[in-house]
């Protein structure tokens, strides 16, 4: 009965129902879009660094890390690699073998990063062949290199050139070789782009005398919300005998980045609900003093005030859950659009964006959980006005009521 006596009480007066309804409604709209924006970059921008060169998860000999040593370099065996690829979530794993070394051509030597990789999972993983911008890509086979554009500009050589490699490979060994440009790759990143060479693995094995090892498995995932239990997984089938480090690990300047941009969004998030408390507020306020008189009546005919009060909090539990169920579904096919048309980043903003190897776009998350938790915010805040009407009517005099 008091369910059925609420709706019927809403839609006496409908403009002052959809009025309510509408601000609930805008709200939840507003917050929804504006989370999913903020959620959606932070997802692409992790894949897009992690693509880049980490992965979500590296396995790594016990000490590499802190030093990059090749005497911390480890043995996985092929057949090991492809376990750990049938682990769920997992979708590709790329062996390196990496090492500081001398690079010289002529008179010019530089240091640079060698990096040993199997063309084909480094491919998979990184798309480095879209970043060839001369030459030809590496196969399985090939005896030569791909040198960072940066790098083969200090060394004044181009594709066809020869490189000399001088370093020290595994326990000391003298590492040496003179090995032909095959193509030249372009990096946005500075860093990168002045001090890469790329081999095959087993070249780079060969040099450095490291036969059958590396010094890293990148892991990628399908899911960086698997990465959690694909983590635990790993544990238990190594056994401890590696290390295991996350992106967050290995690139806390990105945590770091994202957790300062999350709080200042929660700031703005938290200004955005205050000001829907107070336009929720105001919009209950006035439905509840213009009905003073109705109140005084029914107080006056024998209607006890708690079961006024009853009724009327069932209606703004109405009110709020109609705004807010509507307000979820009507932003999802904007958020799925925004998801699937993501809106460019332009001006001075986008190279910065660039200059991290990350697309400058604005990305939009379609996580259910985003639009439960911003509707169940909303309509808590909703519910929460409901006090106004629990106070005035407990405090309501029937005969002053009724002269208004």
């Amino acid at each position: 009965m008091y369910l059925l006596l609420s709706w019927r009480n809403l839609w006496r007066n409908k403009k002052r129902t959809l009025i309510a309804a509408a601000s609930v409604f805008f709200a939840v709209i507003l917050a929804i879009i504006m989370r999913s924006m903020q959620n959606g970059s932070y997802t692409y921008m992790i894949r897009s660094s992690v693509k880049f060169y980490t992965g979500y998860l590296q396995v790594q000999g016990k000490g590499y890390w802190e030093n990059r040593s090749l005497n911390k370099s480890i043995i996985i065996p092929e057949k090991q690699q492809k376990e750990i690829l049938k682990i769920p979530h997992i979708s590709s794993v790329v062996p390196r073998l990496e090492a500081f070394s001398l690079v010289s051509s002529n008179k010019v030597t530089k240091v640079a990063k060698i990096v040993g990789i199997d063309p084909v999972a480094e491919n998979n993983m990184t798309d480095l062949d879209k970043r060839l911008i001369k030459g030809k890509y590496l196969t399985n086979t090939s005896s030569g290199v791909l040198i960072a554009q940066g790098l083969a500009d200090m060394l004044k050589i181009g594709v066809g050139d020869s490189v000399v490699i001088y370093g020290q490979g595994y326990h000391g060994v003298i590492a040496a070789a003179r090995l032909p440009v095959a193509g030249i790759v372009k990096f946005p990143i500075s860093k990168m782009n002045n001090g890469m060479l790329f081999l095959t693995l087993p070249n780079a094995q060969n040099i450095f005398s490291a036969y059958g090892r590396i010094t890293s498995l990148a892991i990628m995932l399908d899911n960086i919300k698997n990465q959690t239990g694909v983590l635990e997984t790993l544990r238990s089938e190594l056994n401890n005998k590696y290390t295991l480090m996350t992106w967050q690990q290995m690139m806390p300047d990105l945590v770091q980045g994202i957790e300062l941009d999350n709080a200042s969004g929660l700031i703005m998030l938290i200004i955005l609900y205050i000001v829907i408390a107070f336009g929720v507020f105001g919009t209950i306020m006035m439905m509840t003093t213009e009905r003073t008189k109705e109140f005084g009546i029914l107080i006056s005919v024998g209607m006890k005030k708690a079961k006024l009060i009853w009724v009327t909090t069932l209606e703004t539990a109405f009110l709020a859950f109609l705004g807010a169920i509507s307000g979820a579904l009507f932003s999802l096919p904007i958020v799925i659009y925004f998801h699937y048309h993501p809106i460019p980043i332009t001006g001075n903003a986008a190279p910065a964006f660039e200059l991290l190897g990350v697309k400058p776009i604005f990305y939009f998350s379609t996580d259910p959980t985003l639009f439960i938790h911003q509707a169940l915010v909303v309509l808590l805040i909703a519910l929460a006005t409901a006090l106004y009407p629990l106070f005035f009517i407990k405090n309501l005099q029937p005969v002053q009521a009724m002269r208004g």
